[in-house]
């Protein structure tokens, strides 16, 4: 996500105070939603190795009537999106139009890969912005995504990798209340176990990374609890909703990391009242694998030739050895 910079926290009440004031713009606007006009995606059949060129199609003519929507109601913003899912060779799970929007997409043969690894987004992710940020691409899934890929194969030519960029839930946008409790992360986690639990059912030896950034690591955190994944990396992260590794109850390798340029690390990691998100991931009590970013800001951690790139695309490797720490 992209935010403003934040001032430096001077202590718990200022964080609390502010989260009060986002708390009462969020509830005076809840009842300006506008009516959807995208229809519902028909049904999808279950994901399996001799399905998945049916559901790529499916969700193709999905996008495609979509996009005719949105320039039917003149939706700037969705018709440059929706035209970009539809460039030649993209390939996609799952998509909805509805509401904020989702889409998931593959990067790289999901059939044949014997590394997966699944970039879970944090907030003010919608599918306008699925990657559509020409000045920042890396920052958004779909750029992200490419930008691991790339950099795998810069550090090992044939990776066997697949990169899935899974927009499978509706992030919080930050200036809501929502952006400081777990209510979108509960749903979150459970499509999210959901495609872990389907991946692994393509084939049960295939390694799985899940990279969560931001608020997607509180999503990664409530869906970990023994989920098929053999390494987690959450990377400006506001916490796991956890006190430390052990009470994430799960066997795959966790890893933290924060750019000394990302506004999060003034943000205070705490639980009050239901607000806030635990132990900061990097701090030495929580007990993670805390891997070198640089000087990266919050959404700058795919960015090409940084450091972050670079250890993210080892751990997905499974080079964890050659991780630079921090």
């Amino acid at each position: 996500m992209i935010t403003p910079r934040l001032p430096h926290a001077r202590g718990l009440g200022r964080c609390l105070a502010v989260v009060a004031v986002i708390i009462a713009v969020w509830v005076t606007t809840l009842g300006a939603s506008q009516v959807n006009v995208y229809a519902k995606p028909g049904a999808l059949p279950a994901l399996s190795v001799s399905t998945l060129a049916a559901r790529y199609k499916a969700n193709r003519r999905a996008i495609g009537q979509a996009l005719r929507t949105a320039r039917r109601v003149h939706d700037d913003d969705r018709i440059h999106a929706l035209g970009q899912l539809l460039v030649p060779g993209r390939r996609f799970l799952s998509f909805d139009p509805r509401g904020t929007g989702q889409a998931v997409e593959v990067i790289g043969d999901l059939r044949h890969a014997e590394r997966v690894a699944i970039l879970v987004p944090g907030a003010d992710t919608t599918l306008a912005t699925f990657d559509s940020r020409p000045q920042r691409p890396y920052s958004t899934p779909g750029g992200g995504a490419r930008a691991l890929m790339a950099q795998a194969r810069g550090i090992q030519p044939d990776p066997d990798l697949a990169v899935i960029a899974w927009l499978g839930y509706n992030p919080p946008a930050v200036t809501s209340a929502g952006v400081m409790t777990d209510l979108r992360a509960d749903t979150g986690a459970a499509r999210l176990r959901r495609l872990v639990d389907d991946v692994h059912g393509l084939d049960p030896s295939t390694d799985l990374t899940l990279l969560c950034h931001s608020y997607g690591s509180v999503v990664c955190g409530e869906a970990l609890k023994g989920l098929p994944v053999d390494n987690v990396a959450a990377f400006g992260s506001p916490g796991m909703q956890a006190s430390n590794v052990g009470a994430l109850d799960t066997r795959a390798g966790v890893w933290t990391a924060r750019g000394s340029r990302d506004w999060m690390q003034f943000v205070p990691h705490v639980r009050v009242l239901g607000l806030g998100f635990g132990t900061d991931p990097v701090s030495p009590a929580f007990g993670a694998h805390v891997f070198a970013a640089g000087p990266v800001g919050h959404s700058d951690y795919l960015r090409p030739g940084s450091l972050s790139l670079r250890n993210l695309a080892l751990i997905v490797l499974g080079r964890g050895s050659q991780v630079t720490l921090a």
